[in-house]
């Protein structure tokens, strides 16, 4: 997940060939519906399960037919997914170069009979295949990998290597398991492209760049996405977790991820010899003095119920220990899950700033700038999420689906349902080894988490169950073929 606070400028490629305010409304659900003549109505049943809302597109429960066929197709798709999958993750792309990527997702689309188009937002690629009168439903995965030089020994290990904007060189890798989403948006695509004959409607399949940057879906967007693409009814994504074992999903309700504000604070004071500070007017001090009291918007401010976060995580200043400096600078990273607390928080971080500096004497008001492009908090629709738990549970059991903690990092597949108006779930894969999982548990090697350097989701059993999951998600979200219909 993608918490939109990397550097914003493209580094340059080095001696690697090849690399390639939540306004949604929870559908209200009906406790049954009404079908015509018992025939037709035990026929239904039997043949596809029954509606979950007789007000929302879709919501059915897949028959064991139909089920029956998904699972076949996942297994004979797999091994060429794994190929799929490997060559992803050796060839990563750092977000917005997603160019290689985005080829190999064309392709596979066009391959199973999508009309595609390329280029949306950058790297982005939207297939949509029309498959009679139904709901539309979007899914989307994406696409970007991190500078972060990979550590886990597989034998198809990324090696690419860039330069950044320092001039540094550094690895990168899917230390965040987006080749993955890749991986199982492409297989998704082509399950459902094959079934087709079980159920009616638009699937819209979208490969997102950027997201690590918290920018690729707001690029899409301001690029015209919601003009090319019919306006979807239900949107799906998953993430991987490296928290969760193999064979179990974890889902959150209502607010999943949190909106993410980068600002910068610039302190202006008056430089001097650190020997006689009298003559002075110290910045150092005065940005000590904003960083401790920034800890009151959160303690003192924000209703205790609320979740926010205020970090300063950076803080520069001076060169030598004898100079008092004419400036300094801090950069805060902002989390919050409202847009009133969002509010709350970048006008209280202004207020502090100017107030300190006023008090201090400083000898101009302080630089408070927010990043203009922020990451929206992403909300799980509940009654949605409540739709896929019982299908999810009905499938692998209680146990296996597990109602895990909200999270204060960014996800930007927000952006869609607050641009879109639609409700949107995205849930939770798990990646890990069972074996590694309860050695871990047992006090062994503590797992890896996501953006590490030794991040390695166990491919086979992951996409297996984010392509069965996906699939029967996907499948009851969209209609019934019409011989089926109540």
């Amino acid at each position: 997940m993608g918490d939109g606070n990397e550097p914003e400028t493209t580094p340059r490629r080095s001696g690697a060939s090849g690399t390639f305010g939540v306004v949604l409304g929870s559908v209200a659900r009906r406790a049954a519906v009404a079908f015509v003549g018992i025939t037709v109505a035990i026929s239904v049943t039997i043949a596809w399960g029954v509606n979950a809302a007789d007000d929302a597109p879709g919501r059915r429960v897949p028959s064991p037919a139909v089920v029956e066929r998904l699972d076949a197709e996942v297994e004979g798709a797999l091994p060429g997914l794994l190929e799929t999958y490997r060559d992803l993750h050796a060839h990563p792309e750092r977000s917005l170069e997603e160019e290689r990527t985005a080829r190999v997702v064309a392709r596979s689309l066009r391959r199973t009979g999508y009309a595609v188009e390329t280029g949306i937002g950058g790297h982005g690629v939207v297939g949509v295949l029309r498959n009679g009168e139904g709901p539309t439903l979007l899914l989307r995965g994406d696409m970007d990998a991190l500078p972060v030089t990979e550590e886990t020994g597989l034998t198809y290990a990324s090696r690419v290597r860039v330069t950044n904007e320092d001039g540094a060189e550094v690895g990168v890798m899917h230390a965040c398991g987006h080749d993955v989403h890749t991986t199982n948006l492409l297989g998704t695509a082509a399950l459902l492209a094959a079934l087709r004959d079980d159920w009616r409607g638009t699937l819209v399949v979208l490969a997102q760049p950027a997201e690590e940057l918290g920018r690729g879906a707001l690029m899409m967007i301001e690029d015209g996405l919601f003009d090319r693409i019919p306006r979807p009814d239900h949107g799906l994504a998953l993430h991987v977790a490296g928290e969760l074992p193999v064979g179990t999903l974890g889902y959150v309700s209502g607010w999943a991820a949190a909106n993410v504000d980068a600002v910068t604070i610039r302190v202006f004071g008056r430089g001097g010899h650190g020997a006689r500070p009298h003559q002075a007017n110290d910045p150092v001090v005065t940005a000590a003095q904003i960083v401790l009291a920034l800890q009151t918007l959160v303690s003192r401010r924000v209703d205790p119920a609320e979740s926010a976060v205020v970090t300063v995580g950076s803080i520069q200043g001076g060169t030598v220990s004898n100079v008092i400096p004419d400036e300094v600078r801090l950069e805060l990273t902002v989390r919050s899950y409202t847009d009133e607390v969002r509010r709350q928080l970048l006008d209280g971080i202004a207020e502090i700033a100017t107030g300190t500096c006023a008090a201090l004497g400083c000898p101009r008001p302080p630089e408070v700038s927010p990043r203009a492009h922020y990451t929206p908090a992403l909300y799980n629709d509940p009654a949605l999420v409540d739709f896929g738990v019982a299908l999810f549970r009905d499938w692998i059991g209680e146990e296996a689906v597990r109602e895990i903690e909200p999270t204060m990092t960014g996800e930007d597949f927000s952006r869609y349902a607050r641009e879109g108006g639609f409700p949107t779930f995205l849930y939770r894969l798990g990646s890990v080894d069972p074996a590694r999982f309860a050695a871990a548990e047992a006090g062994g090697e503590p797992l890896p988490s996501l953006h590490s350097s030794r991040y390695a989701p166990a491919a086979e059993g992951t996409l297996r169950m984010g392509l069965r999951s996906m699939g029967r998600l996907a499948i009851g979200l969209l209609g019934a073929p019409a011989a089926l219909r109540p």
